[in-house]
């Protein structure tokens, strides 16, 4: 039963092991800046920069954000399907129809997001 785990307990023991090399090798080796207020600020094109630093995200951002998720879960569901969709076909189960239902109630999901206005970034 242990024998088992061997391959597994290896590689984790080895990822450790060279995970912490590098982290001890760069703190030992790596170079060392000053502690410096100018060199902590951040620059872009020669302009020091102006204005907050931490600025707020309007929701749509995020409303965006989740939706680019929901629909890129919807592929996560939609490339196992195909690649077994073969294997149904050959066994005269039909799963054609399961699978249309689902795409269409994300269209319709879609569609809805679309009336109501969430994909538009500027109002």
């Amino acid at each position: 039963m242990s024998s088992d785990y061997l391959p597994f307990l290896i590689q984790a023991v080895l990822a450790a092991g060279i995970t912490g090399a590098i982290i001890a090798a760069s703190h030992l080796l790596g170079q060392r800046a000053p502690k410096n207020r100018i060199k902590d600020t951040a620059y872009e094109c020669g302009v020091a920069a102006g204005g907050l630093m931490h600025t707020r995200f309007s929701v749509k951002f995020y409303v965006t954000a989740m939706l680019f998720i929901l629909f890129d879960i919807e592929v996560v569901f939609l490339i196992p399907w195909t690649f077994i969709y073969r294997e149904f076909l050959t066994h005269h189960i039909t799963i054609l129809g399961p699978i249309l239902f689902f795409i269409g109630l994300l269209v319709l999901g879609l569609f809805y997001e679309i009336r109501k206005g969430a994909l538009e970034w500027e109002k």
